[in-house]
């Protein structure tokens, strides 16, 4: 579910029930940091006046449409394109030999072709591109397209794909990674086993992709599009139109909320193409169907596990097989798989530990970045599993998760010591020790309560209520040695900040802290953030929490230089140091109070700017054994599930979901509180409803009737009972990002409380009816 969504459908249903600061109560700060500064674009999103992609218009613009496949596996024979190229109107037809060099994109793995050649290897993959001068010429004109194919044998079971023929040059084993931390031959005197499934999810953005590309005088083109990661998409773009960098231009338009689906090119390259074909502007506006068809998914999963513990329920040794279903293309499967292994063991002590985990190629709609990914899939694993060990060893589940939690100083089973904060334990006791809600009373006027809303057919006798615990962790910013820096210039002139910045605004809140940032270091209320291209120097993706880490880190450091220059005329004036002037509420002073002026009147006219960057600690690959300090950070969450189901329909409702979460320090509480809230309900929605389903690798049902979103009336109530403030040194302003956490938690908790309300062990996700059947209706 879009983050956009998910905030949309329980706006008005989170409740903070305990105070983010454990402070004395003061008044809070009108702006700055710790403010509950509202978005600059929250007026024009509600009004219905914000610029999005499928806004925008070109004097003389054509439409686009690309003809994609109906086949999830198959060779190409001949493609036909003269039906198309004849059709009054049409103005172009492109397909892979219009392609410059070998025309093959990719992100991490140049694996992918703009236009299918040879063979297809996913359904919904792109064949040809048209231009013509209406929309349905143009679509019209992509159906005329003829496409003789023949079939193959599609490889949809990823378990298969071990011994298939391969499926791409590269084969289809994209990574493994074999875990091995301590002794493979302890055992503990209790082992529990348990093997879990989980589910294809769309990250089902409220917008589908839009685009518009502009030729340039020089040869180049501009495509102006909802990126989240310009500077690559402008490299891979000018790769594949066979131009210099510098002659291509991504500027991002307004983002309709992104939890990764905006980062394939695959849709920008077409229509850049088509741009530089016709000389004449281009835009594209997907279907909600080519939207399913064309960005990527959230990985199916399948995992295997054991558990080994003692009899007072310590953790002694996990083993796991993870098997992540890439799909066709390898794109950010090697990232979710390193996750996935690292974290298989989720946020507990674990002396021993050997996990192996596989990323495949398939004939299935491609697998690729998704809030979360990986360490969502293991956290409903390993959970399930300590559910399991709490029921054999009669031990309450809460309790037995406090017996393992994690805390900073502990080694996670890659090696690597857990310096950060963790309050793992601190958090679980926080959501346990909360209130549980009241029952429903059994009257007609409460109907609405029961599982299956106001028209639901189930008896309020046959309901059962469960409650259910789980603990999950992500890491922050990128791994394995990925370079994380990003720039940033603050520029000052007549009391008004500017910042200039490549991060992406995609709902996370950038450009309200970047203004918090400045308002905070230069006393300064006015403060705009410049719309983002790629003339300015790049920042990096959209992703892992890193633009509230390096790119706010970046304004950070760019607004210091600039206070220094303000200061320092005054500091020498009055024979001091810049440290011992402070600036708050646009005044500065001195500790004595021999000096107060405002900051416009310092200025003096005057512009001032800075340009700063931001770059954390380096981390390392993991090696062949899964060992590395492979991550710069970790952020931890606990959730409590309480859900009602219906034990003879197995419909399920979540009443209240009850959340603990370390964020480092809280820099703006509404917004975070709304971060937290978007990530729970999309949680509920990949524990209940959200699969992308496909019959021999065909998507069915590529629409939002087929893809069940959770809407307002399936948003609980979101109780955040605790904060944990406790700053992490190393990051700027001491702060966790706090989206990702949520998701990966709360579908893990939901099925726990299913568990406890129904006896049965589900072990996959989403939560299918069936398997909410109690055995024993009692």
């Amino acid at each position: 579910m879009s983050n956009d969504a998910a905030t949309a459908a329980n706006a008005t249903r989170t409740t903070l029930t305990t105070p983010p600061v454990d402070s004395p109560e003061t008044e809070p700060p009108v702006f700055g940091l710790g403010a509950s500064l509202p978005p600059a674009d929250a007026r024009a999103k509600t009004e219905g006046t914000f610029p999005y992609a499928a806004d925008l218009w070109a004097e003389g613009l054509l439409w686009a449409a690309v003809l994609r496949s109906p086949h999830p596996h198959a060779r190409i024979v001949s493609i036909d394109t003269s039906a198309a190229a004849e059709m009054p109107g049409v103005r172009t037809v492109v397909t892979h030999e219009d392609v410059p060099g070998d025309g093959a994109y990719g992100r991490r793995v140049v694996d992918r072709p703009v236009f299918a050649s040879e063979l297809v290897r996913h359904h919904g993959e792109p064949i040809a591109a048209v231009a013509a001068d209406h929309p349905d010429t143009a679509r019209l004109a992509a159906a005329a397209i003829v496409v003789e194919y023949e079939i193959l044998e599609p490889v949809t079971d990823p378990e298969k794909a071990f011994e298939a023929e391969p499926l791409h040059p590269d084969g289809n084993l994209i990574r493994h990674i074999p875990l091995r931390y301590g002794d493979p031959d302890i055992a503990g005197e209790v082992v529990v086993e348990g093997l879990y499934r989980i589910g294809r999810q769309d990250p089902a953005p409220i917008g589908a992709e839009a685009g518009l590309a502009v030729p340039r005088p020089d040869g180049g083109v501009e495509i102006y599009t909802a990126s989240t990661d310009p500077h690559t998409d402008r490299d891979l773009a000018a790769a594949c139109f066979g131009l210099e960098p510098d002659r291509v231009k991504i500027v991002v338009t307004g983002v309709p909320g992104a939890t990764g689906d905006r980062e394939d090119p695959g849709f920008q390259l077409p229509l850049g193409l088509l741009a530089l074909r016709t000389g004449c502007p281009v835009k594209l506006a997907a279907t909600r169907e080519e939207s399913f068809l064309g960005h990527a998914h959230r990985h199916p999963t399948l995992l295997r596990y054991r558990h080994h513990a003692d009899s007072e329920g310590r953790l002694v040794k996990v083993e796991a097989q993870i098997l992540l279903d890439a799909g066709a293309y390898a794109d950010a499967s090697s990232e979710s798989l390193a996750a996935a292994v690292a974290f298989a063991c989720g946020p507990y002590v674990v002396p021993h530990a050997f996990i192996e985990g596989w990323a495949v190629r398939t004939n299935n709609p491609p697998s690729g970045h998704v809030r979360g990914e990986g360490a969502m899939q293991v956290c409903a694993a390993y959970e399930g599993q300590m559910d399991k060990l709490a029921t054999k060893l009669g031990i309450e589940p809460a309790e037995l998760r406090l017996r393992n939690s994690l805390s900073t100083g502990d080694i996670l089973p890659t090696g690597q010591t857990v310096t950060c904060p963790a309050p793992v334990a601190e958090l679980l006791r926080a959501v346990r020790d909360f209130p549980l809600p009241t029952l429903p009373k059994d009257s007609p006027e409460d109907d609405w309560l029961l599982p299956g809303g106001p028209e639901g057919a189930g008896e309020p006798g046959a309901v059962r209520r469960g409650v259910g615990y789980a603990l999950g962790m992500v890491h922050m910013l990128g791994a394995e040695g990925a370079d994380e820096v990003s720039t940033a210039t603050v520029k000052v002139h007549d009391g008004v900040a500017t910042v200039i910045c490549a991060a992406v605004e995609t709902g996370q809140g950038f450009s309200t802290l970047a203004r918090q940032v400045v308002q905070e270091t230069l006393g300064i209320e006015e403060v705009h953030v410049a719309s983002v291209d790629t003339d300015q120097p790049p920042a990096g993706p959209a992703t892992h929490g890193r633009h509230t880490w390096v790119s706010a880190g970046a304004v950070e450091r760019a607004a210091k230089m600039v206070r220094t220059q303000l200061l320092q005329p005054l500091a020498h004036k009055f024979g001091m140091s810049t440290e011992l002037l402070q600036i708050a509420n646009g005044k500065i002073t001195s500790y004595d109070g021999v000096l107060s002026t405002t900051v416009t009147e310092a200025m003096d006219g005057k512009e001032l700017w800075a340009t700063a960057q931001c770059r954390p600690h380096p981390t390392e690959p993991l090696d062949e054994s899964g060992q590395g300090d492979a991550f710069v950070g970790l952020a931890f969450c606990a959730v409590r599930a309480v859900v009602d189901v219906d034990i003879e329909l197995g419909s399920i409702r979540v009443v209240e979901m009850a959340v603990a979460q370390d964020v480092g320090r809280v820099l703006n509480p509404s917004q975070l509180a709304t971060r937290i809230e978007a990530g729970i309900t999309q949680g509920i929605g990949t524990a209940l409803t959200e699969n992308l389903r496909t019959a021999r690798g065909l998507i069915r049902h590529p629409d939002l009737t087929g893809y069940a979103l959770p809407t307002a009336l399936d948003a609980p109530d979101i109780r955040i009972v605790k904060l944990v403030e406790e700053r992490d040194v190393v990051a700027p302003f001491g702060a966790k990002p706090a989206s990702a956490v949520p998701v990966v938690t709360s579908p893990a908790a939901v099925a726990a409380a299913v568990r406890a309300a129904t006896g049965r062990p589900i072990n996959r996700l989403p939560i299918r009816p069936q398997a909410a059947v109690a055995a024993v209706n009692s």
